[in-house]
């Protein structure tokens, strides 16, 4: 490899501690950068003083740490379709691709259940908060299994652990010196004496007049906003003007974290893997930088340190939801029987870290838990020591996609335009779901969900493509031979298609490691296309001689074929786990090419970190599952002799009656959601 001229060593101590934690690229292009590595070296005004390196090897050529990241789904009722679209299914591809090509992947999320959304949605069922809580957990945890995402661990931000966790975080940060005390005005619901959060109220944004600003974005212009800038604010759930009260609040000192930030996005772009909305997005935020409130006024949410004599003041949802990702992986590490498991992923430098989530999130990843992050590891203006956990990493990539839409409308579940998950897995193949997900979801762009088009696509594409492919392969192997035949020698056209097949484990492979999965689908249904191509070329349903070398030609020709299916079939894997299983059973394997997930109850590892309010509460539900079995990355050479039965179709062809059906389901829906859910 080509050595890259080193860089010249930071002239201040903030660029330097940053260098502890910066991820010098990502994805397939690493080992492009460095020429300066910073070491432990003391505890000075300079702890981590910069040496000259050696460029560092590509890391995902051999094995590599990684954590898989994933935006944790709101609590305050079950997901639709558009969640999944945003978190769920690209971190799932993305997370079992890289188990299969070698590397060991943490895949951690949960459900986020604090927060006044909560609140707002218990009071409307008549329930108290943690009721709320405890049963859409259990619905979600339920909806994602179904779906095939292989967490490690899936768990809630209502766990003691996770309260543990985030009130080190807060203490660390605070003593660092990054955490300050504002007087504030505060956003009350004059009907219910209620803080309404930033995103319950809107206006008209003051930097560039447009209407429907959030009290902490405006998704026009982009800049963060606080609800006292907004020109005529008004509540989003019931049109009320609120209430504004002067409260103290802890906010986070972005100011002094601003250089830090700005040294490690720097470095984000020059690594090449980010999107350049999300970069670009990102480093814009800092023009604008601000302190941001922390706590809040409110009395379901994780008690503040140090104002414990407070019951009524709490931790911004935001602040602990975005360090559930560290949690997770406490947590995980602690139910695996090695409580110190989750360093690998977390104070290894080498160890490379992927956020997944919806575009409207990509401020709290790329800024606040950054921000977090370096005031925990005291590498801001204001200097500091790391907490308890150590030197924590910073994220290697944000990957964030774009809006799903249903019919041209933006989801709103308050409105009925909404396709829940659970109602779309009663109805249809969860395949289906990830396979128009990941063909024509928003990955860079927002996409249109409309039934029709997801009846073409699965009728077109999974049935008369893949599907198609997989039946006429088993069941011309089953009638004539009963087994994977012996091949003869192969002819030109043999090699050809086993030639492109093979190479499609690169091509699709580096192709999903760049985050670009809709290419990637596409490059693998492109070669299941030139595997039906074969047939027609070599037409082996007419080879009915009984004569040897029509024989001989008819065993190649399927031998060809069962190991093209088998080699489409694994690369197609990560997209269609479900179905990657039956077909492996149809060609006489076990069924356990993608390993799924479970659901295991679990017991409440700290129950004195919790208050009153979940007194009585024994364990919840977790996501987890053994993926450690998933086959490598590569072609696996097919077993002559392996019995092959009569195959049943793997997928389902869907009755174009349904688009009619479905939209029938929504008519009188209107557009214009209130919650955000």
């Amino acid at each position: 490899m080509v050595m890259p001229e080193a860089r010249s060593a930071p002239e201040t101590s903030q660029e330097a501690s940053i260098c502890r934690n910066n991820h010098r690229a990502g994805a397939a292009r690493l080992g492009q950068t460095t020429g300066w590595r910073c070491t432990p070296a003391g505890r000075g005004p300079d702890p981590w003083p910069w040496t000259e390196a050696a460029a560092e090897p590509d890391r995902l050529t051999s094995m590599t740490h990684i954590l898989s990241a994933v935006a944790w789904p709101y609590a305050n009722g079950p997901r639709h379709i558009g969640h999944v679209a945003g978190f769920g299914v690209p971190s799932d591809v993305f997370s079992r691709y890289m188990r299969m090509a070698g590397h060991d992947v943490l895949m951690v999320s949960g459900t986020d259940e604090h927060g006044t959304p909560i609140l707002v949605a218990a009071d409307e069922e008549g329930l108290s908060a943690r009721e709320l809580a405890d049963r859409n957990n259990r619905l979600i945890v339920e909806d994602l299994v179904a779906l095939g995402l292989s967490y490690d661990l899936f768990t809630r931000t209502t766990a003691g652990n996770h309260y543990h966790v985030v009130q080190d975080m807060f203490t660390t940060v605070r003593d660092n010196g990054y955490m300050v005390q504002q007087v504030t005005r505060s956003a009350i619901s004059p009907s219910t004496g209620r803080t309404l959060p930033d995103r319950y109220i809107e206006g008209t944004c003051p930097i560039c007049g447009a209407e429907g600003a959030r009290g902490d974005q405006c998704d026009t212009c982009g800049n963060q906003l606080d609800p006292t800038d907004l020109i005529s604010p008004r509540s989003r759930i019931n049109g009320e003007t609120p209430e504004f009260v002067e409260t103290t609040h802890w906010f986070l000192d972005l100011p002094a974290l601003a250089q830090a930030l700005g040294a490690w996005l720097d470095e984000r772009e020059a690594s090449g893997t980010w999107r350049p909305n999300v970069i670009k997005f990102s480093q814009n935020l800092l023009g604008d930088i601000r302190p941001r409130a922390m706590t809040r006024d409110i009395d379901w949410g994780i008690p503040v340190p140090g104002w414990e004599d407070q019951p009524t003041k709490r931790l911004y949802v935001w602040f602990d939801a975005v360090i559930g990702y560290l949690s997770a992986s406490v947590e995980w590490a602690r139910r695996s029987g090695d409580p110190e498991a989750w360093r690998a992923w977390w104070n290894d430098p080498q160890a490379l870290s992927y956020y997944f989530m919806g575009k409207d999130n990509i401020v709290f990843h790329s800024q606040i838990w950054p921000a977090e992050l370096l005031g925990y590891n005291g590498q801001g203006a204001a200097g500091g020591e790391p907490g308890r956990l150590g030197v924590l990493n910073l994220p290697t990539e944000v990957v964030s996609s774009e809006f799903l839409t249903m019919e041209g409308k933006k989801f709103s579940s308050s409105h009925g335009i909404v396709i829940y998950v659970r109602d779309f897995l009663e109805r249809y193949q969860a395949d289906a779901l990830r396979y128009f997900i990941c063909a024509a979801g928003p990955e860079t762009a927002d996409a249109d969900f409309t039934w029709a088009e997801f009846v073409r696509r699965t009728n077109g594409e999974l049935v008369a493509g893949w599907g198609n492919l997989v039946n006429r392969t088993a069941s011309m192997i089953h009638k004539r031979f009963g087994q994977i035949p012996e091949p003869a020698e192969l002819e030109d056209i043999d090699r050809a298609l086993l030639d492109a097949v093979e190479a499609g484990f690169a091509s699709v492979g580096d192709l999903i490691s760049q985050h670009r999965q809709k290419a990637a689908l596409g490059e693998a249904m492109r070669l299941v296309g030139e595997a039906n191509k074969y047939v027609a070329d070599t037409q082996p349903f007419k080879l009915k001689g009984e004569d040897p070398a029509t024989q001989a030609r008819l065993a190649t020709v399927l031998h060809t074929l069962a190991q093209a299916v088998t080699d489409l079939n694994l690369m197609l894997s990560p997209f269609l786990p479900h179905a990657a299983n039956d077909v492996d059973r149809v060609l006489g394997g076990s069924g356990r090419i993608a390993p799924m997930p479970r659901i295991e109850e679990v017991a409440e590892l700290d129950p004195e970190h919790l208050p009153e309010a979940f007194d009585g509460r024994t364990g919840y539900p977790i996501i987890t599952g053994d993926y450690q079995d998933a086959p490598t990355w590569g072609r696996h050479p097919v077993t002559v002799g392996t019995p092959v039965a009569k195959p049943t179709p793997v997928f389902t062809k869907l009755d174009e009656s349904i688009v009619e059906a479905e939209l029938a389901r929504y008519a009188g829906s209107v557009p214009d959601d209130v919650t955000g859910s």
